[in-house]
């Protein structure tokens, strides 16, 4: 999918159906560690990842930026360190040049007052004043994969990113974990208009109905009987 059509479908969206719409369409939930957030409120991602993994020195992403295409996100694996910072405003100015939309970091960056002044997402687990003090070993794999929490990500995976965190989706299933998105999206916004104009969200999912029948069939689940109503507050 291109990159645009991707900001149009996310620009309405937010993780959260990004999430639910993974569910329904069979694909695991890859959520980026919880403590990874935008250092900018209201900041978003979306773009295909492009991995990086930072040994102590910038010259990874520099390599990373000629392999960029417009819209990516540099997904950067710092192994999760919270010692040493490892992208700055330089980097970030960078990226932009490149073309890349953002960057999701597991770990740290500094330089906060002046990437925000450039205005590029930036996604961390936080800030710290010192940038990496030793280098090792680059291994093999640092162009090609980037380990985020317990996940591998790859140029094969979609990064979106809000509020809420950050999550990846195999970018060949992304039209469709976005398409349940969307229409898990419409059925939430219809059932908010209806609490607001008076019937409540008991009513809607008709709760009453589900107690009884849980009461002839105690292995009954209120996720199976939100499927028989049409319900999406679970998925």
């Amino acid at each position: 999918m291109e990159h645009s059509e991707l900001q149009r479908r996310f620009a309405a969206l937010t993780t959260a159906h990004i999430a639910d719409g993974c569910i329904r369409a069979g694909v695991d939930v890859r959520c980026a560690p919880a403590g990874i957030q935008a250092r900018e409120p209201g900041a978003t991602l979306v773009g295909r990842a492009l991995p990086a993994r930072h040994v102590g020195s910038v010259d990874v992403f520099l390599e990373a930026f000629g392999a960029a295409r417009a819209g990516d996100v540099l997904v950067v694996d710092n192994g999760g360190r919270v010692d040493e910072s490892c992208v700055g405003d330089l980097v970030t100015l960078e990226a932009v040049d490149a073309g890349v939309s953002g960057i999701l970091i597991w770990g740290l960056n500094r330089d906060t007052v002046d990437i925000r002044a450039i205005g590029t997402p930036v996604f961390s687990l936080g800030t710290i004043p010192t940038g990496p003090l030793h280098s090792t070993e680059r291994p093999a794999d640092a162009l090609t994969a980037a380990t985020i929490g317990e996940w591998k990500i790859s140029t094969d995976d979609i990064v979106f990113g809000d509020a809420d965190g950050a999550l990846f989706v195999p970018a060949d299933r992304v039209d469709a974990v976005l398409g349940f998105a969307e229409t898990i999206r419409d059925t939430e916004r219809a059932q908010a208009v209806k609490i607001e104009a008076g019937t409540s969200l008991r009513d809607q999912v008709r709760f009453s109905d589900y107690l009884s029948a849980r009461e002839a069939n105690p292995r009954l689940t209120f996720r199976d009987h939100l499927k028989s109503v049409g319900g999406a507050i679970e998925v």
